[in-house]
């Protein structure tokens, strides 16, 4: 049998907001001056730019029925629409309030190309896995939404040179295996992160943990990871950044040398720590190569 295992994080590496522990009256939490999330339900929405800037970029946009707290969080810290919305792939998490979003700013959401088939109507994810992962929300994962989305109007491809729309300190980073066209974004000078599902800072398949926040380090989702190999890989190359601070779509922000040596311990024992025993994508991953990656009408 395989071990069960996470990576605990020293609760002191837990990322504050800069006035200490508290945060504004709508929940954002502000972690640098040009860096602030808000959590809603079991996800994270980052906000990048400086309060009240027309240059500022809203990465990821929540579950469906959040809209209105992510718009007025956002106006509230900036006054005006986004340069852009930005997503790291597009589970319904993610990007479940991007048809109201779109309607009301109407700016361009980027996603990178390999994602785009779940962004334009013409594909959906492929089935979760109930069976991984062992907590309430994966053996729910079948009720979460993964029909066709249509965002053609505002749609748009992230720029070949790496580079954040609107962003000019950020670079996108390819991190598939969640999904094809998940990406992570970073920032060198201050060695900033912001993961996507890439990787969890709580074990996100129970719901105990994902409401609670509990401080752990593990892999993706595993019921919607689709290529557990890719995810391998990507957790390698972040973990070769040695990131000093990391905001992920699931868990609190985390920061320091905990951080770091956690990231590494996962690249090293991802088998061990993030890949289910047993489940339907460990050995027949989902991938665009054989046509598995895109569930087509």
């Amino acid at each position: 049998m395989r071990s069960k295992r996470h990576i605990p994080i020293d609760p002191s590496s837990r990322v504050e907001d800069r006035q200490g522990d508290a945060s504004r009256d709508d929940g954002t939490h502000e972690i640098a001056s040009d860096v602030a999330y808000k959590r809603l339900a079991v996800v994270n929405v980052v906000f990048l730019g400086f309060p009240v800037s027309s240059d500022w970029v809203l990465v990821d946009a929540g579950v469906h029925g959040s809209t209105t707290l992510i718009a007025s969080a956002a106006e509230e810290r900036f006054q005006m629409p986004p340069r852009c919305i930005v997503l790291t792939h597009g589970h319904f998490d993610h990007a479940g309030t991007l048809p109201a979003l779109a309607q009301r700013w109407n700016v361009p959401i980027y996603a990178h190309q390999m994602e785009h088939p779940y962004l334009n109507g013409s594909a959906s994810y492929p089935p979760p896995d109930p069976s991984v992962g062992g907590g309430l929300m994966a053996r729910l994962s079948p009720f979460y939404p993964r029909g066709r989305v249509d965002l053609r109007p505002w749609l748009r491809q992230l720029p070949d040179d790496h580079t954040v729309p609107g962003m000019p300190d950020w670079t996108w980073i390819h991190t598939p295996g969640h999904t094809p066209g998940h990406v992570s974004l970073w920032r060198a000078s201050d060695r900033s992160l912001i993961a996507g599902d890439a990787f969890c800072t709580t074990r996100q398949e129970s719901a105990y943990s994902a409401m609670t926040q509990h401080l752990e380090l593990h892999g993706p989702p595993m019921y919607f990871t689709q290529d557990f190999e890719a995810a391998h890989r990507s957790i390698e190359r972040l973990a070769a950044l040695e990131p000093d601070l990391a905001i992920a779509g699931h868990g609190r922000p985390v920061q320091g040398a905990d951080l770091r040596a956690g990231l590494y311990e996962l690249a090293i024992n991802f088998d061990i720590v993030a890949v289910p025993e047993g489940g339907r994508y460990v050995k027949h991953p989902a991938r665009i190569e054989d046509g598995t990656a895109y569930d087509r009408p």
